[in-house]
């Protein structure tokens, strides 16, 4: 049996559905349904997305739309295929109120139409405006893995570390504080979010067993693909995603491109007092610059406090983690640097794995065809990010 290589990006936002209806608040107006599906087969080059904010019941109404002008279909074993080329699997961000206070992000995927439409039904009972997403519903997470479960999706935790609204950043040391064993085994997978990695997240003995994602969580028209994954699965559909997430029949995530930490905006903690970003391999509860206790706690210092063992050590299966920067955050990259770049190249997935040295500097000069191959290598000098601010690429 053969298997195939495909590049997945599961968590890209929509900011208005087609008929005007706010669903993001936060992410681009620009963000609907049709366009993400476009840019992510023709721009991107990707070929699997997860469009998070699908149970909006206006988004539902585009969905049905594609599907009944034909321009999507839905498959047998689940997902919606574009254009018979990109597989789209619908989800859903929700936003837990924990027994300890706590609020998480949730990500909820579902195989079909039907699923997604009862999924919505029942959780427009315990959101104010079913309408809009990543709207607090007042239930646990354990709450929220059920009624999913009912609905034959799969759950896991959304940017699992950040300090916001997050599994392990700000709600929880352990799984044990809000699932049980057998519920915590039927969750597959976690979202490592822009400032974690692999090497962070395998400090945790207890997610040994997950598969991890590296996703985008995009905002806006450009981010998307900023995060992906390289999934070895059969054909696309859902049933092949649910495997490869559950690492069966040799299905399996085979590696994760992911931004370096550094650049995230909450990598290391940040005094929003005198604005120092920290750079410790040590955690701290007061600014050794100021004084000040009022710090925003970062990625890597988060995990450093509640980590069980003092090494990170990562399982035979896990993916390959590879540092990945965006075209855009190179420096001299921009929107018309890109544009001559994707004329030439196709994709942005042609320009950043397989585009020749040679042909890249005959496009847009060594300097910055030099950049475009140290990234590809992992090779670039980096500013850390922290306290909401994003880390820097240094020429």
């Amino acid at each position: 049996m053969k298997l195939n290589k495909y590049f997945a990006d599961l968590h890209i936002h929509i900011g208005r559905a087609s008929s005007g209806q706010a669903v993001k608040i936060t992410a681009s107006d620009k963000l609907n349904f049709s366009n993400i599906a476009k840019e992510s087969l023709e721009r991107k080059g990707i070929d699997v997305v997860g469009i998070i904010d699908s149970a909006s019941p206006d988004v539902i109404k585009d969905i049905e739309f594609m599907l009944n002008k034909n321009i999507m279909k839905e498959l047998d074993e689940g997902g919606l295929l574009y254009k018979d080329e990109l597989l789209i699997i619908p989800g859903a961000e929700i936003e837990s109120r924990e027994e300890n206070g706590g609020q998480v992000h949730y990500l909820a995927y579902f195989p079909y139409l039907k699923n997604l439409k009862e999924f919505s039904e029942i959780m427009s009972q315990y959101i104010t405006n079913i309408n809009l997403s990543s709207q607090s519903t007042g239930l646990t997470g354990k709450e929220i893995f059920k009624i999913t479960k009912v609905c034959s999706g799969i759950l896991i935790p959304a940017h699992a570390f950040t300090p916001h609204k997050s599994f392990y950043g700000n709600a929880f040391s352990t799984y044990k504080e809000v699932f049980n064993e057998k519920q915590w085994n039927e969750i597959p997978a976690i979202e490592l979010g822009l400032s974690a990695d692999t090497k962070l997240a395998d400090y945790l003995p207890e997610l040994r067993n997950k598969s991890f994602l590296s996703n985008s969580d995009a905002h806006s028209i450009p981010k998307i693909a900023r995060e992906y994954n390289i999934f070895k699965i059969k054909d696309l559909n859902f049933k092949e995603i649910k495997l490869a997430l559950k690492r069966k029949k040799g299905r399996k995530t085979t590696k994760n491109f992911g931004m370096d930490p550094r650049l995230g905006k909450y990598h290391r903690s940040y005094c929003p007092e005198c604005e120092t970003i920290f750079s410790s391999d040590k955690t701290v509860d007061k600014c050794p610059v100021c004084e000040s206790d009022k710090l925003i706690t970062g990625v890597k210092d988060r995990v450093l406090d509640i980590i069980k063992e003092q090494e990170s050590k990562s399982p035979s299966y896990r993916a390959e983690y590879i540092y990945q920067v965006p075209l855009l955050n190179l420096p001299g990259i921009g929107k018309k640097t890109l544009k001559k770049l994707l004329n030439e190249f196709g994709t942005e997935m042609e320009i950043i794995h397989n585009s020749k040295y040679e042909n890249l500097k005959s496009i847009v000069g060594p300097k910055i065809a030099d950049l475009i191959l140290k990234a590809r290598k992992g090779n670039l000098s980096i500013e850390s990010g922290g306290g909401g601010n994003y880390g820097k690429v240094s020429e």
